[in-house]
């Protein structure tokens, strides 16, 4: 969750830097900014949800569409996933794909990512997929 769109296109690109920063600065456990949109603490525009994760769109989109999903349930980071998770983050994979094929991106494609930890540029520490589109994506990312 990042920064605001002050009106001018240049605010929402971040820079690598930023995301090393940010991400070298997060720190694990505790509550997250993703729990508290989970629990509707904090206003998001979810976009959707079930009994185990929800979708909302990135505050600071990287692609003219960019979405998050997440789980409901606070798993830090796919390195620390146990094997009992593997149903919901195959959940999490099929809802990607669901909400991507309804913000419009089913026959031109997109990327779903899950940055891991400080070094993958992981920057709030609850497991989330990006899900980008509606643009050609560059490679490497980064």
């Amino acid at each position: 969750m990042k920064g605001h769109n002050s009106g001018n296109e240049s605010d929402h690109v971040t820079t690598m830097a930023d995301e090393v920063t940010r991400a070298h600065s997060a720190g694990e456990g505790g509550d997250t900014i993703f729990g508290k949109i989970i629990r509707k603490e904090i206003p998001a525009d979810i976009i959707y949800e079930d009994e185990q994760c929800l979708a909302f769109q990135d505050i600071n989109p990287q692609a003219p569409v960019h979405f998050l999903v997440i789980p409901k349930k606070p798993i830090p980071q796919l390195s620390k996933a146990e094997d009992g998770d593997e149903q919901l983050l195959g959940h999490l994979m099929i809802v990607a794909k669901k909400v991507a094929e309804k913000e419009g991106l089913g026959a031109t494609g997109y990327r779903v990512t899950a940055n891991d930890g400080k070094n993958g540029g992981q920057d709030v520490f609850h497991i989330h997929l990006h899900v980008m589109g509606g643009r050609q994506m560059g490679w490497p990312p980064g």
